[in-house]
Formats: C-alpha cells, sequence, structure tokens
C-alpha cells in the first residue's frame, strides 16, 4: 500500500490480482482497478498528482500504468526478469527507475515511454532513492543519481546516464559483506524508505533492525531493533549502569541506551554470540561467540559509542562462556566446546576508536574437563576460577598456576562454590529446591545475601542463602529465562560485607548454630 503526496488518497494491491484506492477524508473505496497478473505487491504514485496515474507491479514482472480519470492501463513497461521490488522518481516526474531480485536496475522515459538504460548492480536490489546533491560524497556530475541497498548490506550512489557506481558507503561498525554471500545474510537491507521532510533515509536490515541515515553523507543517525529472537545473555554497561548490551542468538551485539532506548547494533563476530561479561571498573565489556573467537569492547563515557579494542583466536571449537577480571582491568577466561579453558591478558595499550583491534595473549590453556565447558567465572578476588561442564563436574582452579582446589569435583551449586571460593573457605553445600525444570543461570544479589535462579519453565526465582528459601516467584517469560544480570558492582567494600557474611555464616556452623 502507499499514500499519495496529498496524504487524501490510500492505494492497496492484493492477492486477487486488485488495486483498490481509498479515498481516506471520505472513507470509501473510489476505484477498482483489475487486469494484473496474479498478486500484485508494489503500487506508487506519480508524484505529480496532477496526471492522476498509478504505477503497479505483480507477478508477471511488469510495470503497470494506469490513468484514473479512466481507471484503465495505458502503458506496460518489460524490463524485468524477476519480481520489481521498488520504484523511484525524478524531481520532474519524467524519469522513472525500476529495481528487481535480478539484480539490474532500469531507468525509463515516462515521457516516451521506453527504456533509457539498464544498470547492473549485482545485487539483490531492493529499493532506490530520487536524485539528491551528493557533491559531499565527491560526486561531481549533475546526472540523476540513485540509491541501491540490496544484499550486499550498504548503500551505494549510481549515476544513470552511465551506469557507473560512484560511491560505495562503509559503515564504521559493520564488515563489508563478501561477494558470495546472499539476500539471506544478516547484512542485507531487504527495505528501503526515503524520509523527504528530515532529508534521511531509512533501511531495515535481514534481522527486522531499522536503520536511519542522514542525507546526502549517509552517516548512520539512529538504530532500532525491530525483532531479538532468543535473548542468550544480558548485562548492565556504564560507569551508572546506563546501557545494557544483550546477546540475540545473532552474530550481532545489541547496546541499548536505558534512558533513550536508542541502540547501537555491533559487527565483528561471525557467527551467534553465546555468552557475555562486563569488567567491573571501566566501561567495557567481553564476548564469545560460535565463531571460536573472543572479544573485547570499549564504551566512550562522554559519547556512549562502543567499538571494539582487542579479539582473541584459539579455541578449536565453540566458544560458550566467558568470564572478565572483577578487581581490575587485566584478563578474562573463556570455556570452550573444545573441552579447554584459557586465561587471557588484556594488552597494556588498548587502540582508540577507528584502529585495529589488539591481538589477546593466551596466558594459559588447561584441558579442564571431558565434555563442552559450559560456564566458567571468576571469584570476587580474582584468584579462583570455577569451571561447569557437560560431563556433570564443576571445578574449582587456582589461577596462579591452574592447579585444582582440594575439593575439584562436586557436585555442589556453582554460585555456592564462587561465594565460598572468594574467602578461601569450604563448607557443607547447601541445596535449593522448587524449580520444577532445569535451571539454566544463577546470580548473587543483595550483596552476595541472596540467589536469583532463571528456569526452561520460564520462572524467576529470589533465594534467601541463610535460610535455603525461596522468598518470591516471577511469573513474567512465556520461555526459557536463558540470562540474568544483577546491578550489583564489585567494590573493595562490598568484597569485604561479602566476605564478612561467609564468615559470620561459617563461624555459626563451627559454634553449632548458637548465633
Amino acid at each position: 500500500m502507499t499514500f499519495d503526496s496529498t496524504s487524501t488518497l490510500l492505494a492497496t494491491g492484493g492477492c486477487d490480482g486488485t488495486i483498490k484506492l481509498w479515498d481516506i477524508v471520505k472513507q470509501y473505496c473510489t476505484h477498482n482497478l483489475k487486469g494484473s497478473s496474479g498478486v500484485v505487491h508494489l503500487v506508487e504514485f506519480h508524484p505529480d498528482i496532477s496526471l492522476l496515474q498509478l504505477f503497479s507491479s505483480s507477478l508477471d514482472c511488469a510495470i503497470r500504468i494506469w490513468d484514473l480519470r479512466t481507471s484503465k492501463c495505458i502503458c506496460v513497461l518489460e524490463s524485468h526478469y524477476s519480481a520489481v521490488t521498488s520504484l523511484a522518481f525524478s524531481p520532474d516526474g519524467h524519469t522513472l527507475i525500476s529495481s528487481g531480485r535480478d539484480k539490474i536496475c532500469t531507468v525509463w522515459d515516462l515521457v516516451q515511454r521506453k527504456e533509457k538504460r539498464t544498470v547492473p548492480v549485482y545485487e539483490g536490489v531492493v529499493i532506490l532513492s530520487a536524485n539528491e546533491d551528493y557533491s559531499q560524497l565527491g560526486v561531481k556530475s549533475k546526472d540523476l543519481h540513485f540509491i541501491t541497498a540490496g544484499s550486499k548490506g550498504v548503500l551505494r550512489v549510481w549515476e544513470s546516464s552511465t551506469a557507473r557506481c560512484v560511491f560505495t558507503q562503509t559503515l564504521p561498525s559493520a564488515p563489508v559483506s563478501s561477494p558470495e554471500q546472499t539476500d539471506g545474510d544478516p547484512l542485507s537491507l531487504v527495505y528501503c524508505l526515503p524520509l523527504p521532510l528530515s532529508n534521511r533515509l531509512a533501511t531495515i536490515t535481514a534481522e527486522h533492525n531499522i536503520l536511519l541515515y542522514q542525507l546526502p553523507l549517509l552517516s548512520v543517525q539512529q538504530q532500532f531493533v525491530g525483532y531479538s529472537d532468543d535473548i542468550l545473555d544480558v548485562r548492565f554497561l556504564g560507569k551508572e549502569d546506563t546501557h545494557i548490551v544483550v546477546a540475540t542468538n545473532s552474530s550481532q551485539l545489541k547496546v541499548f541506551e536505558l534512558a533513550t532506548s536508542s541502540c547501537q547494533i555491533l559487527y565483528g563476530h561471525t557467527d551467534t554470540v553465546l555468552s557475555l561479561d562486563v569488567f567491573r571498573k571501566l566501561s567495557m565489556f567481553a564476548s564469545c561467540a560460535k565463531d571460536k573467537s573472543l572479544r573485547v569492547w570499549r564504551m566512550d563515557p562522554e559519547t556512549g559509542h562502543v567499538h571494539c579494542v582487542a579479539q582473541g583466536h584459539g579455541h578449536s571449537n565453540a566458544v560458550g562462556s566467558i568470564s572478565c577480571s572483577r578487581l581490575k582491568k587485566a584478563f578474562l577466561a573463556s570455556g570452550s566446546q573444545d573441552c579447554t579453558i584459557k586465561v587471557w591478558d588484556l594488552p597494556d595499550d588498548l587502540p582508540a576508536v577507528g584502529e585495529e583491534p589488539a591481538q589477546l595473549v593466551t596466558r594459559i590453556t588447561e584441558k579442564a574437563h571431558d565434555k563442552d565447558v559450559n560456564s566458567v567465572a571468576i571469584s570476587p578476588n580474582d584468584k579462583v576460577l570455577a569451571s561447569g561442564s557437560q560431563d556433570r563436574t564443576a571445578k574449582l582452579w587456582s589461577l596462579t598456576d591452574m592447579s585444582l582446589s582440594p575439593l575439584w569435583t562436586k557436585s555442589w551449586p556453582l554460585p555456592l562454590l564462587m561465594a565460598q571460593s572468594s574467602c578461601g573457605a569450604y563448607t557443607t553445600s547447601v541445596t535449593f529446591e522448587g524449580h520444577d525444570a532445569s535451571v539454566l543461570k544463577i546470580i548473587f544479589v543483595s550483596r552476595g545475601t541472596q540467589l536469583v535462579s532463571g528456569g526452561s519453565d520460564g520462572l524467576v526465582k529470589l533465594w534467601t542463602i541463610k535460610t535455603n528459601e525461596c522468598v518470591k516467584t516471577f511469573d513474567a517469560h512465556q520461555d526459557k529465562v536463558w540470562a540474568l544480570h544483577g546491578k550489583w558492582s564489585v567494590t573493595p567494600l562490598r568484597i569485604v560485607l561479602v566476605f564478612l557474611f561467609h564468615f559470620l555464616y561459617i563461624l555459626k556452623h563451627l559454634l553449632g548454630g548458637e548465633m
């Protein structure tokens, strides 16, 4: 469907092969145009409303011109061999440019109603925009230019008279698609909409993200996420927890500003991001993915802009879990489906915006388990690393030499192991019972005195450690709860409080509970 320039007429194309025009003010159907072949998937008014012409396309790949005075088709333009995806008019209305899934654009002379030129664009073009002044992009010619957006994921400016591409956009945060990528690639643009009043352009990606570009510089102005799929992990980010970073069953990361809901889409990984963690004292976080790599990202505290500062390669299979050092920006640990744990050191000097990411250096690689390593966690004092595996074991490692704790394999809940490892003591395990389905995530809250657990039944439960009691059950999710993160910044004072809490807890048991 489309509106005319006066916003009083609406044209709709249907699967019954007809086109209907509706008077918006009087609310009735004014025309019923018949003659199209199959589903009408594209309708567009001529910009000169006095001509009273409507353009349409259907399954026969032809473009029909309808005279709205007589309700008849006055011309059929044939050039495309696949579905026509969009139509755009020159400012004077004398030239039409059409795009199609046959990877070509056709320039039409509407005065003579014949084809002027075919422009091969070598990608599944979806939409194009009318002429603009692109001199700021280095385009000097005054000929008619148009913009294409398609499977390569970038906007390109073309000169219609020479069929030459005069500008190709380079997104600051996104890699350029490779030639073998198709329309199904996440970077591909499936729709584009000119916004002439604000001199902007809106594009929609294959992953349902909406990007707004400012013309004529084609700079990204805003980004919106329309669909996130499964939320695999989430973390608070920023000095005052002003942002959240989200892994959404995609190779792209989303960073949301909580005050405005505006989003940055981060490119870098080439397969699904599986896990996230944050460095507590800086606006930095780490991610790992099925592409066997991990990346470290930094957010500028002034602008909120996020860029990749380091990357690590070395695992031979998907990296499913990552954990950052707690006390200072120093190192991180990763666990992989290759059954190993790696500890990585961060470089002292991290690159600035626009520079290539630094390479992470592996300090230690340990064959940790017999099956996939599902979880790794660094203790609050940066001395102990816990790992959980598909082999049904949890292990505690000394981060100085990766030696195993004396209690190296237990069936205890992993969060309790981490609580005990932070103060160097190991006590009898405590079991929390209440979930009727698999427990997928557990975190500390309330300065380490409580736990929050998320299950595959969609329930979130709050537990008090001292009493083993579930004090609240939250029922809001419709499916699995994969990720939890609380606003609990680890500061020296809080580490002392956690230590004191567990010391008193152990002392109570040593005294026979008389406290």
